[in-house]
């Protein structure tokens, strides 16, 4: 009973200067409010609580809880400094955007704009013109459309096409994708019936054939690019499935998943084919990912043919799955990027995939250095090295590629490595970093420009942290 005597009031805890701070950032009933939550559940967990707690450890207790809850009201979705060497962090929101894509959100974002409206004639227009164009010349199809992610892009295909009729795929490509989502439950939602022929790793223009029937409404086919089939293996060749699909006159749609406008082979990054060379294959409709190595916003992409284009734009499940004015933005300024002919320089991704292992090797001994002069004598940290590393791309592509790379490499006291990689991850911006033979790894290759300065100073406030707590001075 001595604990719950022991509760502050709640006039005690908003004079606390922390909070006072609080007051005069955020509505003042705002806080009371927050505070007198606090209160009731301190009361409720002392009444569990045999061992006797001071007054100051009370408030503090309360306090806490209070800077909490109020944090969270700040939104939770923050800036992460990337230090896994991992590009299309699946995590961490795959694909950073180039400064034309966000330039183009700022100029729209905040305002009215011409999203449906032909401004020249004065009549409402489409929202898909804006990026369509850009497709047709950036990949040579007939016609594009976009969507809010590729499932739903599969998901549209195969429910205008094939509802409540077979579409065939092979049993090697029934892939599952992030977060559980499988090809047979995406085909399932759509309506459509799946019909699967060959096996894991052997499948024949012959078994296409035999399973075609007067239910069959499409040939479908997915790129294994989040895994590999290695060894005994035979699989249909676009040109063949291309030659079935007309012979046949059923069409053929290829989810190719991250889909290549820039070829990077002479980065090492082979074995994902161009979209320009599916289109030239003759495949009717293709979907693929705008966040991957395109590089642009979250977005699912479908180019092909004509006709099959516009059955698909007049399908009511259409406007569930439109895409709205921001990533409609994003894209155009994305692919204008590629249009200009520099989009090694100015997308994201493509610049840290081109980067050199020299290159990467002089950015880790930049920041090495940095670190260095900042925070070489503090008692925790023991080494920094600049080590070599294996990168990846990472979003389902390249599954089996590791590309050299550069880390800066902090070795800690022992005991300390698990503590400060999650005081990184909890500071404002995060840092995710590797975690190797108990030592941290800082991939450079996923730095974003200013990252350096900012892992500087998020280390200067831990060893803040350690000096007051140990009362030293470094």
């Amino acid at each position: 009973m001595d604990n719950l005597r022991n509760i502050p009031a709640v006039d005690e805890i908003l004079g606390d200067e922390r909070i006072k701070d609080l007051s005069s950032q955020y509505n003042r009933q705002f806080v009371v409010t927050i505070v007198r939550q606090a209160v009731e559940n301190l009361r409720l967990e002392l009444k569990l609580e045999a061992e006797a707690v001071s007054k100051k450890d009370l408030i503090e207790r309360i306090t806490q809880q209070v800077l909490k809850k109020i944090s969270a009201s700040k939104g939770t979705l923050y800036k992460v400094i990337n230090g896994t060497g991992v590009v299309l962090h699946t995590n961490l929101g795959r694909a950073p955007l180039g400064n034309r894509a966000l330039e183009y959100i700022n100029r729209i974002a905040g305002d009215y704009n011409n999203l449906e409206m032909d401004l020249t004639a004065g009549t409402r227009g489409s929202r898909y013109d804006h990026v369509e164009n850009l497709l047709i010349e950036l990949t040579g199809a007939e016609a594009a459309l976009v969507v809010n992610n590729n499932a739903a892009a599969v998901m549209l295909g195969l429910n205008t096409f094939a509802f409540d009729k077979e579409v065939i795929v092979s049993r090697g490509q029934l892939v599952e994708i992030g977060g559980s989502f499988r090809i047979p439950e995406v085909m399932k939602l759509s309506g459509a019936k799946l019909v699967e022929v060959g096996t894991t790793n052997k499948t024949y223009a012959s078994d296409y054939v035999s399973a075609i029937n007067e239910n069959t409404r499409m040939l479908f086919t997915a790129h294994t690019s989040n895994y590999k089939i290695i060894g005994f293996t035979a699989e249909v060749s676009m040109l063949e499935m291309t030659a079935l699909g007309k012979e046949h006159s059923l069409p053929v749609m290829y989810d190719l998943g991250s889909g290549i406008i820039y070829d990077m082979q002479q980065w090492g990054l082979s074995g994902e084919p161009l979209l320009r060379e599916s289109v030239a294959a003759g495949v009717d409709i293709i979907s693929f990912s705008g966040d991957k190595l395109l590089g642009g916003p979250q977005a699912g992409i479908l180019i092909g043919k004509k006709k099959y284009i516009n059955e698909m734009k007049k399908n009511q499940l259409t406007r569930a799955l439109r895409v709205d004015k921001i990533a409609i933005a994003a894209l155009e300024g994305t692919l204008l990027e590629y249009l200009s002919g520099n989009p090694v320089d100015n997308i994201p991704i493509i610049r840290m995939l081109a980067a050199s292992p020299e290159e990467l090797k002089d950015k880790a001994g930049e920041l090495a250095d940095k670190i260095r002069s900042n925070a070489e004598n503090w008692c925790k940290l023991k080494d920094i090295a600049i080590k070599p590393t294996e990168d990846m791309v990472g979003g389902g592509a390249y599954p089996t590629l590791r590309i050299p790379g550069y880390a800066v490499q902090l070795e800690f006291v022992s005991g300390a490595l698990e503590e400060i990689a999650r005081e990184l991850r909890l500071m404002r911006p995060a840092l995710l970093a590797r975690l190797q033979d108990n030592k941290m790894l800082i991939n450079v290759r996923t730095l974003i420009n200013g990252d350096d300065e900012l892992i500087v100073r998020n280390l200067q406030e831990l060893i803040k942290k350690d000096d007051i707590s140990s009362g030293s001075s470094i």
